[in-house]
């Protein structure tokens, strides 16, 4: 979902991104109902495009403040067509406990009390100071009456996510509840299967009504598949251990070798990231593009002048999911992997990637064998 957003800012410190496809629902929103004024208003257009915008927003930012004030800090909002996706900081998650379902249960329920807020307090304004507005009167969010479309665009966008249908809000308060009972994969995937239910519900109410509804039913289908695999993708890397996918035939090189030298290594290893080894003690890190640049900007010189010293370990018994998340944290490209304080591989995102892809294959000619 990341590669297909784009950045427009942070808020409270979490990262804002809009998917292209909610860009693309935005400006259908403003083309039709600008279209639709007469004479054509393309600024009360603008103005809804606003209104649904920040809705959203503020639904998801209720997310991430009850997510960090849970121990859960969210990285980034990804705005979609039906809704909005918060990604949490995984890294920084608390241990799982037999209450987490409530706090799962609170996370859920953070968004939609958000919009119905706003659309309450919104309401008594309107209610009182325009009561020309007329709330309660179809259509119920329009250009023309932007105060109306306010207080109904929040109450609309509530009920949706409150809706059992995973990945939604109400979904996710379904799994947790199921969570207290089963696996987080088995209750994922019996909310999920409920969650394409309302799918195709949405889908064949849009043959009948609205092709709204069926776009609604395409995306919620989608989402729900996507979170079905990233949940079950990630219980298969909790379960397989460094010492399974770490090189152990890998090239070091010494603080005290020349860029040059160094290159003249790395031509010939596969590498593309060296631990940096004094004696028995590793003490950094270098990667071959790190290495280049040093050359083209300073000329010859001495790896320890350049290499990085801020590097993270594991132990060979950690899980592929823990290397990945200690990858991701801080953007490295290389773990080393020590026993007994001796180093005994290395873990790299190039070989990591493809292990995780050869997971992903293994499981998909297993299942195929089972079921032929």
């Amino acid at each position: 979902m990341r590669s297909w957003s784009i950045p427009v800012g942070r808020i409270f410190g979490v990262e804002l991104r809009i998917h292209l496809t909610f860009l693309f629902l935005l400006l259908f929103v403003w083309f039709t109902e600008s279209a639709s004024q007469t004479p054509p208003n393309a600024g009360r257009g603008l103005i809804l495009v606003a209104i649904v915008f920040g809705s959203v927003v503020l639904h998801e930012l209720g997310h991430a403040l009850v997510s960090r004030r849970a121990g859960i800090p969210a990285k980034a909002i990804i705005l979609l067509p039906i809704g909005g996706v918060t990604l949490l900081d995984e890294t920084r998650q608390p241990a799982q406990s037999p209450q987490a379902w409530k706090r799962d249960i609170r996370i859920a329920l953070a968004g939609p009390l958000v919009n119905l807020l706003i659309a309450f307090v919104a309401g008594i304004i309107v209610f009182g100071a325009l009561p020309e507005a007329h709330l309660l009167q179809k259509p119920y969010v329009i250009s023309s009456n932007l105060p109306r479309s306010l207080v109904w665009a929040n109450l609309l966008l509530a009920a949706f996510n409150l809706l059992p249908a995973y990945p939604l809000d109400g979904g996710r308060v379904l799994r947790a509840l199921i969570s207290r009972r089963l696996d987080s994969v088995t209750a994922t995937r019996r909310a999920v299967s409920i969650g394409q239910v309302f799918a195709m519900v949405f889908m064949l109410a849009g043959f009948v009504w609205n092709v709204w509804f069926t776009m609604i039913g395409v995306f919620l289908f989608m989402a729900a598949q996507l979170e079905e695999r990233s949940v079950v993708f990630q219980s298969v890397l909790e379960t397989v251990r460094l010492e399974d996918v770490m090189l152990t035939d890998f090239a070091t090189l010494s603080p005290a070798d020349t860029l040059e030298d160094a290159l003249e290594k790395a031509v010939h290893s596969l590498q593309d990231d060296f631990p940096v080894i004094r004696g028995s003690d590793m003490v950094g890190v270098i990667s071959k593009q790190k290495i280049l640049e040093a050359l083209r900007v300073e000329g010859n010189g001495y790896v320890q002048a350049v290499m990085n010293r801020v590097f993270e370990i594991a132990q060979k018994k950690e899980s592929l999911a823990s290397a990945f998340r200690k990858l991701t944290a801080r953007n490295l490209s290389i773990i080393p992997v020590v026993e007994e304080e001796r180093l005994v591989g290395i873990v790299t995102l190039q070989n990591l990637m493809h292990s995780m892809a050869l997971l992903a294959e293994s499981r998909k000619l297993r299942k195929e064998a089972l079921n032929p």
